[in-house]
């Protein structure tokens, strides 16, 4: 016969696995009486998990929704599979990124190592199509999520935007999802100061263990630091240019962190850059309306070499089409 506690956690299971069960299912399932049945379901109630009862002969039980979420138990294939698609969420523009990756680091914290090597498993046998994302460590972006979580001081190492490294230590305030990309606002312990950090280039050390006390920062306050701090300063190349194309439209189309101004109604000034000239070159034809280089000479030699190539492409097709017209 299971002791109580273990006996608890095993009919929790069950009711949560099948939406009606008869008392002497249950009973049958656990290897005790319908009056134990009857007595564990009374302690689950005690503990906030809503289980409801049918009177009779033939009367069961029914794990309902109630007003606050309980614990869940999962198997392992549930837990594997939990995790992953939590991973696969936090990398997408759908909304609930930063929930996503909040319950992720709760269940990676309480994973037993033989699921969580299978849940590495699984995103190491994953694959991206090319240019859909930037590649991202869901292990980093974890372990970052959960030191903020425990207000735990980090250690990581870090490549900069001109390819130099180092060594961060840092306590984390805010991860800020923002298009393709993940941020980290932490204050700098050796620098004394905000800074803010791509996840995708940060290595996470083993955890520190030494806790602080978070500074006071709103969530508003944390998007515009990030904000400005990366458009001032997190590009290799700047340029500004003229859209004619309404701001809305600009914004929502544009997946890199851009500052977009009014005109009017019909135009707008974008102020945006890059580590690659070429490629912004090639994002900004995606939009699909007329574009200015206001100021910046790198993008608008990009242009010119882009021209190029599409005209290029171009002109083979015009000649096959040329020499194979009727006569």
């Amino acid at each position: 016969m299971l002791e109580t506690s273990v006996r608890l956690l095993e009919l929790l299971s069950l009711l949560q696995v099948r939406r009606d069960w008869t008392s002497a299912e249950l009973a049958a399932r656990l290897g005790v009486s319908t009056r134990t049945v009857r007595t564990d379901v009374g302690k689950l109630r005690t503990i906030g998990y809503p289980v409801d009862a049918r009177p009779g002969v033939a009367g069961g039980y029914r794990l309902v929704a109630g007003t606050a979420m309980p614990p869940l138990l999962l198997d392992d294939d549930e837990a594997v599979a939990v995790a992953v698609g939590l991973g696969a969420v936090a990398t997408q523009r759908l909304g609930v990124e930063e929930t996503s990756l909040t319950a992720l680091a709760k269940l990676e914290q309480v994973l037993p190592s033989r699921l969580r090597r299978r849940v590495e498993a699984v995103r190491g046998a994953t694959s991206i199509v090319p240019g859909a994302s930037p590649p991202l460590d869901l292990a980093a972006l974890g372990a970052v999520a959960a030191a903020i979580r425990a207000h735990e001081r980090l250690r990581f190492g870090y490549t900069k935007a001109r390819g130099g490294e180092g060594a961060r230590h840092v306590e984390p305030q805010r991860l800020v999802c923002w298009g393709p990309l993940w941020y980290l606002l932490a204050w700098d312990l050796d620098r004394d100061d905000w800074r803010v950090f791509r996840v995708d280039r940060m290595v996470p050390r083993a955890p520190t263990g030494v806790r602080f006390r978070p500074r006071v920062l709103a969530d508003d306050a944390a998007v515009e630091f990030v904000v400005g701090r990366v458009i001032r300063a997190g590009w290799t190349f700047r340029a500004r240019v003229l859209v004619h194309a309404p701001a809305a439209a600009v914004a929502a189309k544009i997946v890199i962190p851009v500052d977009v101004e009014v005109v009017d109604e019909a135009t707008c000034r974008v102020e945006l850059g890059a580590d690659d000239p070429d490629r912004l070159a090639l994002l900004l034809t995606q939009l699909g309306v007329d574009i200015e280089v206001v100021d910046g000479d790198e993008l608008a030699a990009a242009f010119d070499r882009l021209a190029t190539r599409f005209r290029r492409a171009a002109g083979g097709v015009s000649r096959r089409q040329r020499y194979s017209a009727p006569v």
